[in-house]
This record gives C-alpha cells, sequence and structure tokens, in this order.
C-alpha cells in the first residue's frame, strides 16, 4: 500500500462537524477528513496491480478496500466518529441532481450494477463504516455521474431502441457551477451555464436554473472524442468493425473507451507530453490535439442552442483546463456565446464534503434513494 499524505491537524483540534470522504478509483482510493470546510487529512492509497489481481470483480474488492481505510484511520490516530460519511457515487439508475441517503436498496443496485467502475464502491464503504460507529451516522453520496435530469427532448434518438442517457462530471461540473455563482454573487440557481470538463473522457452539459437539462454519455464515448474516449463514431462503421471478426465485444469497448480517442492515435493520454511534442515541431501532434479542441467547442456551442442562446456562461474544468494552449483554442471558438471562464483541475473530494456539510447544516435536503 503506497500512501501520499497531507496531514494538517487532528479532528479534536477543531470543533465542528466530522465527515469521512471516500473516493475509489480504479488504481486508487482517496481518504479525506474534514471538519467543516477544512481539510484535516487527505491522502490517496495507491494499489499495486498485484493487490488487486485476485479480485475477480471490481464489487469484490469491498472488504479489502474498507480494510484500507479502517487501517488508515488508525494509523493516522482518527476514531471512527463521524457526523457524515460520504462516498463518492456510483452507476445504479438514473437520478436526479443532489445529495442522497445512502440506503441498502442503493448499496444492492449499486453492487449490481451493469456497469462496472471502482466509484460503485463509494456508498457501498460509506454505509458499512457509518453502521461500523459506536453511534452510527448517515451514510450520503452527492451527484454521481448517472444525474439525469435531461429534458424530454434530449432522451430521444433516432432509434426507439437505443434512447439517450448521459453518464457525466456531475459531481464536479455542479461544484464549479457553484463556486462560480458564488463569485459572481448569485445563485447556481439564477444561472444559465454551459460546463465543459475536460478530463479522460469530455462531458458537456447546459445547466439551466440549477438543472442540467442536457449532457452527453462522456462514459460511453458519446460526445467529442477525448484523450481516453472515441466521442461519437459513425454508426454504420461501427456496426461492420463489430461484424468483421477482427475484434471481441471487450476489445471494441474497449475501442471506445479506454484505448481510443488520444490513445489511439498517439499511444498516450498523457496532455503535457503530447503538447510538448507539438512545441517541438510535431504537426500530427497538433491536428489531433486541435482537432480535439475543434469537436470539442462544437458540443459546446451545441448546447448554446439546447439553452436558446440565453447563457450567462461558459465554464472549462478538469484537468486538461490546466492547459493554456486547449482553453485558448476553446476560447476562440465560444467566446462569441458567452464569456469564457476557467476552473483547472477537480476537486471531487472537496465536493462531497461541502455536499455533506450542507446537509448537516440544514442547507441542503438529503433526498431519499428509492
Amino acid at each position: 500500500m503506497n500512501t501520499i499524505e497531507e496531514p494538517v491537524l487532528t479532528p479534536d483540534d477543531m470543533p465542528g462537524y466530522r465527515i469521512l470522504v471516500i473516493n475509489p478509483g480504479s488504481t486508487s482510493t482517496k481518504v479525506a477528513v474534514y471538519v467543516n470546510d477544512t481539510a484535516l487529512h487527505i491522502s490517496t492509497i495507491r494499489h499495486k496491480p498485484e493487490e488487486l489481481l485476485p479480485f475477480e470483480q471490481i464489487v469484490d474488492q469491498r472488504d479489502f478496500r474498507t480494510r484500507i481505510v479502517l487501517d488508515w484511520l488508525e494509523e493516522n490516530h482518527i476514531p471512527l466518529r463521524f457526523d457524515a460519511i460520504i462516498g463518492r457515487g456510483g452507476l445504479a439508475k438514473p437520478v436526479a441532481g443532489g445529495v442522497y441517503r445512502v440506503n441498502r436498496k442503493m448499496c444492492y443496485d449499486t453492487y449490481n450494477a451493469m456497469r462496472k467502475h471502482a466509484c460503485n464502491l463509494g456508498c457501498i464503504i460509506a454505509y458499512e463504516l457509518a453502521m461500523k460507529q459506536a453511534k452510527p451516522c448517515e451514510a450520503y453520496i452527492a451527484d454521481p455521474g448517472v444525474v439525469d435530469e435531461l429534458v424530454p427532448e434530449a432522451r430521444v434518438s433516432g432509434s426507439p431502441l437505443m434512447p439517450r442517457i448521459c453518464i457525466w462530471h456531475a459531481l464536479n461540473q455542479r461544484a464549479i457551477a457553484r463556486r462560480h455563482a458564488k463569485r459572481v454573487g448569485k445563485r447556481y440557481e439564477d444561472l444559465n451555464l454551459i460546463i465543459c470538463h475536460l478530463g479522460g473522457g469530455i462531458s458537456v452539459a447546459a445547466h439551466e436554473h440549477g438543472r442540467a437539462i442536457d449532457a452527453n454519455n462522456a462514459l460511453d464515448g458519446e460526445g467529442p472524442f477525448s484523450p481516453e474516449r472515441a466521442g461519437t463514431l459513425p454508426a454504420a462503421d461501427l456496426i461492420h468493425l463489430c461484424f468483421s471478426g477482427r475484434y471481441t465485444e471487450e476489445q471494441l469497448k474497449k475501442r471506445v473507451a479506454g484505448q481510443a480517442g488520444l490513445m489511439a492515435h498517439m499511444g498516450t493520454t498523457d496532455i503535457p507530453e503530447i503538447l510538448a511534442q507539438i512545441e517541438a515541431g510535431d504537426h500530427h501532434a497538433k491536428l489531433l490535439i486541435d482537432a480535439m479542441v475543434y469537436h470539442t467547442a462544437r458540443s459546446i456551442a451545441a448546447e448554446g442552442a439546447v439553452l436558446k442562446g440565453k447563457v450567462d456562461a461558459i465554464l472549462l474544468t478538469g484537468g486538461i483546463a490546466y492547459s493554456e494552449y486547449i482553453t485558448q483554442g476553446l476560447r476562440e471558438r465560444v467566446e462569441f456565446i458567452a464569456p469564457v471562464h476557467i476552473y483547472p483541475g477537480e476537486d471531487e473530494m472537496k465536493a462531497l464534503a461541502l455536499n455533506a456539510l450542507a446537509v448537516l447544516r440544514g442547507e441542503r435536503e438529503a433526498k431519499e434513494y428509492d
């Protein structure tokens, strides 16, 4: 177990609500302890491939990762005594945005979810740890990737066999929306925003007065191509490829998400590395990044039509938003729609903590999952 830690204080040093945050990723588990909105400990616990090898499915890692969190608390002399425990939301059924209490049905649905991802462990671990406390507390999730607030028109595709769904960076997008609203002295619910999360996948959503009425399925490849995703592909060509006999179903899935996008073209998802190649005169690398910017800008502009041109701001966020080359390229193409603001990076841990804190303070009502 390789741990990266940023200890600040012990939880008993400060008065306030004690919140444990758990964010499982494919090769790591992020854990944080907050008192109110102050992070006292933040750690990224890396999992070596050989540690995860014995587990046939991701959900089988439940006990392993729960023990990892308990050991981390013990090593940092932090008692299992929290006012709330919040985990990253999983990929169960679509829900409206907000904070949800974790219950047994949510754990069951997430454990058996069709889409397998480490984030599915978030609510399960949070619930189990909340029940383990001497004085049990509530476990929560907030704005999982399956938040679905689409208007009816957005759900209709050209085939009744395949209605549109959205799987997107709901947690970070809504956190950034609230952050921007506070910055301009307004409420998130008072603004019309187009938000683009630039990461391994790229999600673009139209936020109308606090609801994301349109968003792409960034997990399965819809929308612009990205470092790891193919984006929207020509349907007939994809069908031909499926029946060509050249690839298995699993191989083709990876050609859509995981080994697609920049990875398929260049063998890397490392944006700084690709930008360095452009700086060194690599014209092919420049074409690919410029094409990614082009298709992303086109998706952003399309959301302008969804909002009927009434857009207060366009927000760019995610890890790739640190790249001035990419954000400037997007700004040049879309700033005619609305002012562009850049909020680079993603702080999912703080976003989760703030959602739990809002419930504890009575500023936001937790929803029931059914």
